[in-house]
């Protein structure tokens, strides 16, 4: 188990995050929790409805979009940030390859924050977009 201060860092290395107040951190670490997945075990399923955030702890995961392996991720790495705003379809699968400890933010217990702090509004704005702009870029290079 992850201590309170590891926490707070790997939150703190996360775009989104980043150049929030320790309260702030603090806020969000509050409203969050941490989950435990086993090898083998879906995280999030792609087309299903998304509630949260997952940011990684400990292990790695698979990501997988249309059947095909696309990346995979280890501790201070995430996944759900366009769950936490919209609860929208996610756009990939998510399956632990090795025991998976998340720390789990959940839309409603986000929303709140966000109102709050228009400075962590607008990172969000930003990061979705140079996301946005990448996705584009990547789906341009397979027209080519």
């Amino acid at each position: 188990m992850a201590t309170k201060k590891e926490k707070l860092e790997k939150l703190a290395a996360v775009p989104l995050f980043s150049d929030l107040s320790k309260r702030t951190l603090n806020r969000i670490l509050d409203n969050s929790k941490e989950t435990t997945h086993v090898a083998g075990q879906t995280v999030v399923t792609q087309g299903h409805e998304g509630a949260g955030f997952h940011m990684i702890l400990s292990g790695r995961a698979k990501v997988v979009r249309g059947g095909r392996k696309v990346a995979t991720l280890g501790p201070g790495e995430y996944f759900g940030e366009m769950a936490l705003l919209d609860g929208g379809r996610r756009t990939a699968t998510v399956i632990a390859e090795t025991d998976l400890v998340t720390l789990y933010i959940a839309q409603w217990g986000f929303k709140p924050l966000v109102r709050d702090n228009p400075q962590m509004a607008w990172k969000i704005v930003v990061h979705l977009t140079k996301r946005l702009r990448e996705e584009q870029k990547g789906s341009d290079a397979l027209r080519a």
